[in-house]
């Protein structure tokens, strides 16, 4: 299929078989061909300027107008070819500064040189495009914090970890790629089914999904309470479904429609007169026989696929709901548009105890919340709610400088650790004396305060 990317269409059949890093020209007709490494010598030019003060954008710098360009472009002039000429051709370029100079150039090799270069899908380009491009797609999670939430996740080959986000798979994918195929996934999902546009883009192998499993959010709380169940599916695979009956009965309507036409009166001078229209009815009658046939027999194929489909969904269904009911899982990562409060406190019960978890949101007081709602719960420590500061640094030769603009916020974090919370053993094994809500000191102090 044709690829639309930076104003640049290209078909990349000619890629396939090639390395990642490998960079492409894009020949007319949308084809890719390796390019060729060059020495750059023709672009340099030993003439600078010492500043830019005197230089005026009037529009009348450049020589060749619009339509040369484009006379250059259709004789098939390679854009290295019409950069030099742009530079040749503009009045100003040997008065710039050589950092201007160099800019020029960029911007002219970005606009003229058709060049793509192929790399691999990561996470972090993942999320930096994303992040460009669709922020709202990912709830505004920024690759910073992403990356925080991986460590704060303690995210490792070989543990067993249940993810409910709604990034477009951004989250599920990072978590998949750093456990590298080893361990166990559990996805939490809203609706009708996961969302995993972003995972896609990985280019993960089959056996890494071998491992993931998934749930809906909306049996939650009927696996806490012990009500879940899979009724509204069928118990086994309806293979077996005898074809006989339709079969039979289509044979009968056809026995019957032979019957009437051999029950008809007729006599030798009519079936003489019409023996060809009735030979054409009779061949008529057998062909919407059989096309009823046909049609009947890929309807119960198809419920037989439709009813197999179903039962493999439901024991999949079955063996994820065991996973969560063991209670064990090492960890829990959360980066969804919903309320956070309500989604934590129901999964937290599925995590082991000392155990990592942490919670993405775009916003600090849904956050602050849930961050109220554990420590009146309790079960939980080292509760930490945070937001991280990234600026980006331009990193060249005598000009490495802070980039003018900056990202205002990447969303907050609330991290913290499970621990084993038992009200009740807590609450008999408490003395009376130390079940006062204040200590008597600072109640005494708090009454000699004049009013």
């Amino acid at each position: 299929r044709k690829i639309i990317f930076e104003k640049q269409w290209f078909y990349l059949d000619n890629a396939i078989g090639h390395l990642y890093g490998t960079t492409f020209e894009v020949t007319s007709g949308g084809s890719l061909q390796p390019k060729q490494e060059v020495e750059e010598a023709t672009t340099e030019t030993k003439e600078a300027g010492t500043d830019n003060r005197n230089i005026v954008d009037d529009g009348k710098s450049q020589k060749l107008t619009h339509d040369d360009i484009k006379a250059l472009k259709d004789k098939g002039i390679k854009g290295q070819e019409i950069v030099q000429q742009l530079i040749e051709n503009s009045t100003t370029f040997r008065d710039k500064t050589e950092f201007a100079q160099d800019k020029y150039i960029k911007k002219k090799k970005k606009k003229y040189e058709a060049v793509v270069t192929v790399v691999k899908p990561s996470t972090r380009i993942l999320a930096t495009m994303y992040y460009a491009r669709e922020p709202g797609k990912i709830n505004h999670l920024r690759y910073d914090s992403l990356a925080q939430m991986l460590t704060l996740g303690n995210v490792r080959a070989g543990s067993k970890l249940i993810v409910m986000e709604t990034c477009a798979g951004l989250v599920l994918g990072a978590v998949m790629e750093r456990m590298g195929g080893y361990g166990t996934i559990i996805q939490l999902y809203p609706g009708g089914g996961p969302v995993r546009a972003a995972t896609s883009c990985f280019g993960f192998p089959k056996h890494f999904f071998d491992k993931l499993h998934e749930f809906p959010l909306s049996k939650v709380e009927s696996l806490l309470s012990g009500t879940f169940s899979t009724e509204t599916l069928p118990s086994e695979p309806e293979g077996n479904t005898p074809v006989e009956e339709e079969s039979n009965g289509l044979g009968e309507e056809k026995q019957t429609a032979l019957q009437e036409a051999e029950e008809e009166p007729a006599t030798e001078a009519s079936l003489e007169v019409s023996q060809a229209e009735e030979q054409e009815t009779m061949d008529i009658s057998a062909e919407e026989v059989e096309l009823k046939e046909n049609k009947e027999k890929g309807r119960k194929e198809n419920v037989r696929e439709k009813q197999k489909k179903q039962w493999e969904r439901r024991k999949k269904l079955m063996e994820t709901a065991a996973l969560l009911r063991e209670k064990n899982s090492d960890g829990l990562i959360v980066a969804s548009k919903f309320h956070p409060t309500p989604l934590l406190l129901s999964l937290l019960e599925f995590v082991a105890p000392s155990r990592p978890f942490v919670v993405y949101c775009q916003y600090k007081e849904p956050l602050l919340e849930c961050y109220t709602k554990l420590r009146e719960r309790g079960g939980v420590v080292n509760l930490k709610l945070s937001e991280t500061w990234l600026r980006s640094y331009q990193v060249l030769p005598d000009r490495s400088h802070p980039k003018l603009t900056m990202s205002g916020g990447g969303g907050y974090l609330l991290s913290g650790t499970t621990v084993v919370l038992d009200k009740g053993r807590a609450d008999a094994s408490q003395p009376e004396a130390l079940k006062v809500e204040e200590p008597s000191a600072k109640r005494c102090r708090v009454e000699e305060l004049p009013c």
